[in-house]
């Protein structure tokens, strides 16, 4: 049952909540009786609520059960909904609701409190419209809820349909977008000021014109069919297009286009609202180019790279075409940057681009992937050769002085090569081994170019390996050192050894120099090799003085890494600690190190000989040093490389060169020591040039410290009978 408040104690809020809480009991013995006593308690709920106004003639009033069936229904409700009075009672109030009101909520009967909202309705038209809602509780003469009283109306516009004219008008004439009505002849009939602002045609102008006064002649077709469908369809067209301004210059517009209709449907008007954003598609624009460019050179950076290749190895994969990717390592722009400082390095990098770019076909690609690295891509070539014709003319562009500001400078270019699909179909796996094969290429002494192969990536394995097993070979003891005699060619006595560096290696047996001092140049491993090789000398040279045998000197190999201002101090360290003087210790240098700041060189040099060690210039001929600049060196001996060696007498031109060592070296007043002598014949020809020692398997190979110690104790001699 409802509450059974007093009717002259209760507000109108008190009952509907009264009326909201009856029981289903209640409301069905109350049934058919309902309708008689309406007026009644028409009565009744007029008494309680206190005095209400009267209906407004447009107010339509309906009255429901608690069950929410429409048993009441006036005129006003008629005209408001369409349905006659004899259609609407007895119906359930959700058939005035619209399709899309499945809340489960009844607003006539379960309301907030207050009693008035604003809900969507809908006509017998099918029309959906909003209305205002007023409910007020109905009670019997026991004060039981009986229904309820709902007053609907449709809500006030808060502006006059002239004010509302009035302000849509501002609205459009203030707005940023540029506003467009074209009648149903595509005719222009108005236009803003952001129109105007936009493209440049005052009104005047753009009235009584079409749309075309706009359009580039770029996608017009396509476009002019977005427009039509866009006048026929229910939903707008929105799209980013290129326009025209007055002036003639293109700019990208953001457009919208509606279609406007009057009451029969038909086609009246259309509207567009164009907006310019030439300022986001250059800060897109620019952003892209962060992303995708280089900062310096304007090239494409990796990622671009890796973009642009993986579409041309998705094609290569379909087509069975073939390609090539070039890593070029650009050589001496670190010298030049700490000398000339990082700007003039950077206008280096950026001349190097261009000269790089304009060597490529355009099709080709062409990266900075870092510092001093750039990549070219090939992506169309008929057979593998084609790659290297390509890296000849990159190298040939690369090869004349380039010109900096006020300064001609010179660059060189190592070049490693992969081939797709013969190397792989992969953007990074090409990359790699294109870099592994520049890596390679950087081993040699002339500016070239390397294919990569299977083998090189398995000798950069190797590489890793055998650097990993020398640091724990330093630790472990592995290594040690053995000594080749020197002979003099007059007396035929061992006057000399050189210390040569073996590493005994516990699984592969004694591993050849040949093979690990280069892993220890390019690791940096050279430094502590070099300094064990230095400390090891001079601990054996202490070692046979205490033991009563009278060495002669003993040269020590020093890498160009070595050779810093600090050797001096090292090699003083070396000496003091095992007792050794420095005239029993002779320092070989290889003529790579000339070239490198030949003052601060021979001041270095200078300090030792003046400390008492002599300075012995390995492999002669071999490498790149100024004859202008040895005489400047102190140097006390020259060494012929073995290469001069091993085609005498019978090579004309190894006699011709070695010759003119022995020649020079006389003239300099140096000491000539020729290495790898292995024949009686090469040691007569050598000993008749009035060469001084020679060192190789004729007399004796390294052998090591006990055996060199007892060949000396036999006083073992060269023999110079045929």
């Amino acid at each position: 049952m409802c509450s059974t408040m007093a009717p002259e104690a209760s507000q109108p809020d008190a009952l509907l909540h009264a009326c909201l809480a009856l029981s289903r009991q209640a409301r069905t013995q109350r049934g058919a009786a309902l309708a008689r006593t309406l007026d009644r308690l028409d009565a009744a709920l007029r008494g309680l609520a206190g005095p209400a106004a009267p209906a407004a003639p447009d107010e339509a009033v309906i009255e429901l059960d608690l069950a929410g069936y429409l048993c009441g229904w006036n005129g006003a409700a008629e005209r408001l909904f369409g349905y006659t009075r004899e259609e609407a009672l007895g119906q359930h109030i959700l058939f005035l609701y619209a399709d899309d009101d499945d809340d489960g909520k009844i607003a006539e009967l379960f309301a907030d409190a207050g009693g008035a909202g604003e809900v969507r309705r809908r006509k017998k038209s099918g029309a959906v419209f909003w209305l205002r809602l007023t409910r007020t509780p109905i009670v019997d003469a026991a004060g039981d809820c009986a229904g309820m009283a709902v007053r609907l109306s449709v809500p006030r516009e808060p502006l006059s349909e002239q004010d509302k004219v009035r302000l849509h008008a501002r609205i459009v004439e203030d707005s940023d977008q540029g506003v467009l009505i074209t009648d149903a002849d595509e005719r222009i009939v108005s236009v803003n000021g952001a129109f105007t602002r936009i493209t440049g045609y005052a009104p005047a102008e753009a009235i009584g014109q079409t749309p075309d006064l706009l359009r580039t002649g770029r996608h017009d077709a396509d476009l002019r069919a977005r427009v039509r469908a866009a006048m026929t369809a229910r939903e707008p067209w929105r799209g980013e297009i290129v326009g025209r301004r007055k002036n003639g210059e293109l700019f990208p517009q953001s457009l919208t286009i509606s279609a406007v209709r009057d009451e029969a449907g038909r086609l009246s008007h259309t509207f567009s609202l164009l907006s310019d954003i030439s300022v986001h598609k250059d800060a897109e624009a620019r952003m892209q180019r962060m992303a995708n460019y280089d900062s310096l050179t304007g090239l494409p950076n990796r990622f671009q790279l890796n973009q642009l290749m993986t579409q041309a190895l998705a094609g290569a994969r379909r087509s069975a075409g073939h390609g090539a990717l070039l890593v070029l390592d650009i050589g001496r722009i670190g010298a030049i940057g700490d000398t000339l400082g990082a700007e003039t390095a950077d206008q280096l990098l950026v001349a190097i681009g261009r000269l790089l770019r304009a060597a490529l076909r355009d099709a080709d690609i062409l990266a900075r992937v870092e510092g001093h690295k750039f990549v070219a891509a090939l992506l169309g070539i008929d057979k593998r050769e084609h790659a290297a014709i390509v890296a000849h003319k990159l190298l040939a562009a690369l090869a004349a002085p380039i010109l900096v500001d006020a300064h001609s400078l010179q660059v060189g270019a190592r070049i490693g090569i992969s081939v797709y699909p013969e190397d792989g179909l992969d953007v990074a796996s090409l990359f790699r081994y294109a870099d592994v094969a520049a890596a390679k290429a950087q081993q040699q002494t002339e500016p070239g170019y390397l294919f990569y192969r299977e083998e090189m990536n398995q000798r950069a394995k190797e590489h890793l390996r055998l650097e990993s097993e020398l640091r724990q070979a330093l630790a472990a003891r592995q290594l040690q050192l053995h000594y080749q005699p020197k002979v003099s060619l007059r007396s035929g006595r061992i006057v000399g050894a050189e210390a040569l560096l073996r590493w005994q290696h516990p699984l592969r047996g004694m591993v050849s120099p040949g093979v690990f001092i280069p892993v220890a140049e390019e690791s940096g491993l050279v430094l502590e090799l070099g300094g064990w090789v230095l400390d090891e000398a001079c601990r054996q040279i202490g070692a046979w003085r205490d033991a009563g045998v009278a060495m002669p000197t003993i040269a020590v190999n020093l890498s160009a890494r070595q050779f810093d201002g600090q050797l001096p101090a090292r090699i003083a360290a070396a000496l003091d600690r095992h007792g050794v003087l420095p005239q029993q210790i002779m320092l070989e240098i290889t003529e790579s190190l000339l070239v490198r700041g030949a003052e601060q060189v021979i001041a270095i040099m200078n300090e030792l000989v003046a400390m008492g060690l002599a300075l012995a210039l390995d492999d002669f001929g071999t490498g790149y040093s100024s004859l202008a600049y040895l005489k400047k060196f102190p140097i006390s001996t020259l060494k012929i490389d073995r290469s001069f060696v091993v085609g005498l007498p019978q090579e004309e031109n190894d006699c011709a060169i070695a010759r003119a060592i022995v020649t020079m070296a006389q003239q300099l007043r140096q000491e000539i020591v020729a290495e790898g002598v292995e024949t009686v014949e090469q040691m007569r020809f050598l000993r008749g040039l009035g060469c001084d020692q020679l060192q190789g398997y004729l007399f004796s190979p390294a052998v090591p410290a006990a055996d060199f110690a007892q060949m000396l104790r036999e006083g073992r001699r060269l023999s110079f009978a045929a």
